[in-house]
């Protein structure tokens, strides 16, 4: 019988890597699929083998910032029954048809602890630090982080103190945290307020001697000119991280700030007790309305803010159906505020509408925009 070559003995053939795109350098093809738009993702996975990894890949992500092709996304904590905490939503823009676009919530994936209730909540970059809250009643320390390019969790360093409704924000890298826990004892007066490190990932306490006023519950907060502002029931205070100086927040803004508010351009928007939106400014000192937005409807209860790339978008709740079919519907409206002669303040609603509808003993929770 003759003897026949064994094809083990010659080299296995190697495959190259298939191309992302077919004809072009994996450079350029990324280049290229750094500028498609983040709602089209779900798409461009689908296109072929190649593609199927693509919008979880960092590099896709640090080419997207290297080539200024990031977005600003807003995200959504909504509560929903029968469940106490919050679950998250990413508003997608969608294209329906050649003449129908589409802007609707798209469920993702919810804390690992989901029974948080009374969080704050910072954005750095493309990741939204949930900090503290209450479980069953009992404040926690923990602080989650999602990951919005990847909608993904992790746990970083717990605080030093559990903190339920406490205020916060970021300034040069770091995140304070203000109040949100009963100061009777030694370690809590201490940590009353801290500041985590983002580099180094620690947390210290932020000496406040002298304050008067250290309450508990927190009912919104903001930076503005370099400062934390953490409004409570009586007054509130002001924390400076340069000059490591606190302060009590000038009568007029601390009278007229009501409920969640966003920062654009150093203006602070929220909506007063008639349900109107204005504007703080606090060179001025002085708040005036913003104009042009009255085909929106009163905000007496259940709306939030978020700066979106400059822009003002504002989400409230309202109502649909009746009797036992009674749901909730929430609304979204995207504003672009500019500032006119004699210190006016004039919106203009580029677009407004249904974006979900819920079970009606739902509320939104708060609303934010990172940047992916």
């Amino acid at each position: 019988m003759a003897a026949t070559t064994s094809s083990g003995d010659e080299p296995p053939e190697t495959k190259s890597p298939a191309q992302l795109i077919p004809l072009l350098s994996d450079d350029v093809a990324l280049n290229c699929l750094a500028r498609v738009s983040r709602c089209h993702h779900p798409i461009l996975s689908l296109v072929s083998k190649t593609f199927r990894s693509l919008p979880t890949s960092p590099l896709l992500y640090a080419t997207r910032s290297l080539f200024g092709a990031t977005e600003n996304i807003l995200y959504v904590a909504i509560r929903l029954p029968p469940e106490s905490g919050a679950c998250w939503f990413t508003l997608l823009h969608r294209t329906l048809s050649s003449s129908t676009n589409s802007k609707m919530l798209v469920p993702i994936s919810s804390c690992p602890s989901p029974y948080l209730v009374g969080s704050a909540y910072v954005v750095v970059d493309s990741d939204i630090y949930v900090i503290g809250g209450s479980i069953r009643d009992v404040p926690s320390s923990s602080v989650w982080v999602l990951d919005c390019r990847f909608h993904t969790w992790r746990r970083v360093s717990n605080m030093r103190v559990g903190r339920e409704f406490a205020a916060a924000g970021v300034i040069d890298g770091k995140i304070y945290v203000i109040g949100g826990c009963v100061v009777d004892n030694w370690a809590r007066s201490i940590n009353w307020a801290e500041m985590f490190d983002i580099k180094t990932q620690t947390w210290e306490p932020v000496a406040s001697p002298g304050m008067e006023v250290r309450e508990k519950w927190m009912h919104a907060s903001a930076v503005m000119e370099g400062k934390v502002y953490a409004m409570a029931d009586r007054n509130g205070v002001v924390y400076e991280p340069k000059e490591k100086k606190w302060d009590m927040p000038e009568k007029r803004l601390d009278l007229g700030w009501r409920g969640r508010a966003c920062v654009i351009e150093n203006i602070l928007y929220c909506y007063d007790y008639l349900g109107k939106i204005r504007g703080y400014d606090p060179k001025e000192r002085v708040w005036r309305e913003l104009k042009g937005v009255d085909s929106l409807p009163k905000f007496l209860c259940g709306a939030t803010m978020a700066n979106r790339g400059g822009k003002l978008a504002v989400l409230w709740e309202g109502k649909a159906g009746s009797g036992g079919s009674r749901r909730m519907e929430i609304w979204c409206a995207e504003i672009d505020v500019e500032r006119r002669g004699e210190g006016e303040i004039w919106g203009k609603i580029e677009w407004s509408g249904t974006v979900l509808t819920v079970p009606n003993e739902s509320a939104i929770v708060n609303c934010l925009a990172a940047t992916v």
